[in-house]
């Protein structure tokens, strides 16, 4: 399952967002980290995405802490606990990093107002409703999106190597701005990436139009550091059918399988089951 070449990188993240219990899915992208950290001599960082703040729950960051230790998913830097993480390592920290991106996508002339609700955006295609509509950008509940067009982003891939692409009809005039006034997933991945010295990305496929998106916001934003970053996609757990598992889905929730007597290696087997191979996914992380 980790059949990579050979190479070195400085640093990964494990980059949790506090919005629900985590799951086998994560469990499984935790371990691919740091199995890929330890192969490639990269150190750790731990990230905990708090933006979506009327979401974030203390019992949520606390089982971030409690899942990591229990699946025995080391880091080197970050947080070590819930105070140490609201002290110093918040994404709150960090805001006046965003707001200056913003700040220069604004002067820049890249964004324009949007009003439209979720409902509005059918099947997470916006229709460019708002794009010739000149809503002035400090108009209260409005989000903030960036002008796209259909210019290539090339991505380095662990695999594949680099990788060139063009933004899919998902992100055409992406946020980058959120309506509660917080910037958006890509705006503050972004860069905390670049903050924080990451040169390796581990994330799940689903997350690849995201990774696209990051790098063509890069572009706009003269982030040229940005397009030496590593990613690797790996494929996701799946409930019944073709649905990938949610916070939702208490049943694989590790607190929940935890509090049921089970052990990390039981955690570990039934990833495997779940992906349909025989590999030892205990041996990624020792």
């Amino acid at each position: 399952m980790l059949n990579t070449p050979a190479r070195h990188f400085n640093k990964t993240r494990i980059a949790p967002t506090p919005s629900g219990y985590l799951h086998l899915g994560n469990a499984l992208s935790f371990a691919l980290t740091a199995a890929l950290a330890r192969k490639t001599g990269a150190k750790i960082l731990l990230r905990i995405d708090d933006l979506d703040q009327q979401r974030v729950n203390l019992l949520y960051i606390q089982d971030i802490f409690d899942t990591l230790n229990f699946l025995n998913i080391p880091w080197d830097e970050g947080p070590r606990d819930v105070e140490e993480y609201k002290s110093s390592w918040s994404q709150l920290h960090r805001m006046d990093s965003y707001n200056t991106a913003l700040k220069q996508l604004e002067q820049q002339g890249d964004v324009f107002a949007c009003q439209c609700s979720r409902a509005q955006v059918q099947g997470n295609i916006y229709p460019g409703t708002c794009r010739d509509k000149a809503i002035p950008l400090d108009r209260p509940n409005i989000a903030w999106r960036l002008y796209t067009d259909e210019k290539d982003v090339s991505i380095h891939t662990l695999n594949d190597g680099i990788i060139k692409t063009k933004l899919p009809d998902t992100m055409k005039d992406f946020i980058v701005k959120k309506k509660d006034g917080y910037p958006s997933y890509q705006l503050a991945s972004l860069l905390d990436d670049l903050h924080f010295g990451i040169d390796l990305v581990v994330r799940g496929q689903d997350l690849y139009p995201s990774t696209i998106a990051q790098h063509y916001l890069a572009s706009v934003l003269h982030k040229d550091a940005f397009q030496s970053i590593t990613f690797h996609h790996h494929p996701l757990l799946m409930e019944s059918g073709d649905k990938k598992l949610s916070k939702s889905a208490g049943a694989t929730s590790i607190k929940y399988l935890r509090e049921q007597g089970k052990t990390p290696e039981d955690v570990y087997e039934e990833i495997g089951r779940m992906l349909g191979i025989e590999e030892d996914l205990r041996s990624l992380i020792r």
